[in-house]
């Protein structure tokens, strides 16, 4: 059986773990999660990089940090995860959901504008498959309205738009480390943070509201409750594990390009005979090759083809379920302008396996599947 997903282990990851239980530093904020804080500062450009427990909790800390409250509207797509959308609706805010570009499954930058209203505090592209959305648009519209820019870049370490890292455009970035990503600690995220004066607020908020962290740096004698906060912090043995794969980042990233470029060539006959559709990567746009996806002509062929990989050993899966059509996106958001191809566009996409050992022969067989059916 060919699994849909294997989660990363580097070598050195147990002796890095190891070290943190031996020197009985577990918890967290530290030696391991300070090296990845400051791994992604250095390849990503950002001001302020702090690991959290999910990406889901770094897009709340960015929500809180974003001052969000009851009746404020967040704009973003509905072909999301739930993190998107939860992190403001616990803040009490309306997710304004807008349909998505068929070519890249992004927000569709055109129909943000139209959906904003004096109600709208920010705005939320999410980095479909590690291929950036129109940054440069979102936030000149972003600077014309005033609003907060909130990146959901997931999926989007090692990915850049016209040379800048995602997740670095927006007031603040949230990237995930969970087991299906490219770098894995389990479960795990951090939070990106453009600008300076946010940094504190966000190091007060993510330890419980107390400025510990400036304690100890040595900046005062000692620390206290000044402000409202919760726990973010993953523990030092997660990061251990993280870290280790960093340290071969570029080694992971070249071997998942490889596997997504011998989809590609492999299948590309396939989509110029109108068979099947691939994805695209605007110009501009450098991927990470997180994930690699075909689009079959309708739901009921691609249930097919998913069975049909099954059935030869291959796990194949497809993914969102649009947050607009889910009781909760009914109950807490609402859909603005026509849904043209969200929906249309989420029943016919269908994920191939992708994962770091992978190998060019298994790809080469998956691939020979998709052709026999």
């Amino acid at each position: 059986m060919i699994n849909f997903n294997v989660p990363p282990c580097a070598e050195k990851a147990m002796d890095y773990v190891k070290e943190c239980v031996v020197n009985q530093k577990i918890c967290g904020d530290g030696i391991f999660t300070k090296k990845c804080n400051t791994w992604i500062e250095e390849r990503t450009g950002t001001t302020k990089c702090l690991l959290t427990t999910s990406c889901t909790h770094a897009t709340e800390l960015a929500a809180l940090l974003a001052d969000i409250k009851p009746g404020d509207e967040v704009i973003m797509p509905a072909y999301t995860f739930v993190s998107t959308a939860d992190a403001f609706v616990l803040r009490g805010a309306v997710p304004v959901f807008v349909d998505i570009r068929p070519d890249t499954m992004n927000i569709d930058e055109k129909l943000i504008e139209p959906a904003i209203t004096e109600k709208t505090k920010a705005i939320v592209p999410v980095h479909y498959a590690g291929i950036a959305c129109e940054m440069d648009t979102i936030m000149d519209i972003a600077a014309r309205h005033h609003l907060i820019v909130i990146e959901d870049a997931a999926q989007g370490i090692m990915a850049s738009y016209k040379g800048k890292a995602l997740g670095t455009f927006g007031n603040f970035g949230a990237f995930s480390f969970h087991e299906t990503k490219n770098y894995s600690m389990g479960e795990g995220g951090a939070l990106l943070i453009r600008d300076e004066k946010d940094v504190e607020e966000a190091e007060i908020i993510r330890e419980k509201g107390t400025n510990r962290s400036k304690f100890y740096r040595g900046q005062i004698d000692k620390y206290t409750w000044v402000n409202f906060g919760s726990s973010y912090l993953p523990s030092d043995m997660n990061a251990a594990y993280l870290y280790a794969q960093l340290e071969i980042a570029d080694e992971i990233n070249n071997a998942r390009l490889a596997l997504w470029n011998r989809y590609y060539e492999n299948l590309l006959p396939l989509a110029e005979a109108g068979k099947i559709e691939l994805p695209t990567v605007p110009e501009g746009c450098v991927h990470n090759a997180h994930m690699f996806y075909i689009k079959a002509k309708d739901i009921e062929e691609r249930t097919a083809r998913i069975a049909d990989l099954k059935e030869n050993g291959i796990m194949s899966v497809f993914h969102y379920i649009p947050l607009h059509t889910a009781p909760a996106g009914q109950k807490f958001g609402r859909f603005h302008g026509e849904d043209k191809y969200t929906t249309a566009e989420s029943e016919r996409l269908m994920r191939l396996p992708m994962y770091y050992g992978l190998t060019l022969d298994q790809v080469d067989y998956i691939c020979d599947t998709i052709k026999k059916f």
